[in-house]
């Protein structure tokens, strides 16, 4: 995996951007930006790792880099639909982060029509900053959910994180729509 670093022979500084939640049926959109002041061992893409290690990792990140986190919440998705959610955390965090010498890289194939906004397929398991962010927004939004299924505890967002599983669509059938789920969402089998 490589890491990029302001050196002798750049003049920027890399901030790595990922997101959690773009297509689970319930729960915000949460997307993170990091630059990091120093190599982290054991970064990867977040759900190739465990929940314990990326535990492990959040609190080395937030220690050792410069970082932002954003939260679209479900009413906004419903609203204004997933795409617009993803340029306004964006734009937040290139704001929050932003300076002359900031090169920005976003995990995926689309810069959503943003200026100076770079992307990469699977930058995530490529680039340190990259992956660092990816554990913030997944660690962010899972605790979330957990915490939500404390107020919601028939859909079981603890455990499937709002993503349509078998059992999640199971408990939407029976009682309704919470207050989190995203209702213009699509669902097989629902209407």
């Amino acid at each position: 995996m490589m890491t990029i670093f302001e050196n002798k022979n750049t003049d920027f500084s890399v901030c790595g951007i990922d997101e959690a939640g773009r297509g689970p049926l319930a729960g915000p959109l949460v997307m993170a930006g990091v630059i990091l002041n120093k190599e982290i061992d054991g970064l990867d893409d977040s759900k190739k790792l465990t929940v314990k290690k990326r535990e492990n990792l959040y609190p080395l990140i937030v220690k050792n880099s410069k970082y932002y986190i954003s939260i679209i919440d479900n009413c906004y998705i419903d609203e204004k639909g997933i795409s617009s959610a993803i340029r306004t955390a964006l734009n937040e965090i290139m704001q929050e982060l932003d300076g002359e010498d900031i090169f920005f890289l976003f995990d995926g194939n689309s810069s959503f029509g943003i200026d100076r906004l770079s992307c990469m397929v699977k930058a995530d398991t490529k680039i340190q900053q990259v992956s660092a962010a990816s554990i913030l927004a997944k660690v962010t939004r899972d605790r979330m959910m957990i915490e939500y299924a404390k107020d919601y505890p028939d859909y079981g967002f603890d455990k499937h994180k709002g993503y349509g599983t078998k059992a999640h669509i199971e408990a939407i059938k029976r009682y309704g729509y919470s207050p989190i789920h995203r209702k213009s969402y699509k669902i097989k089998g629902l209407d």
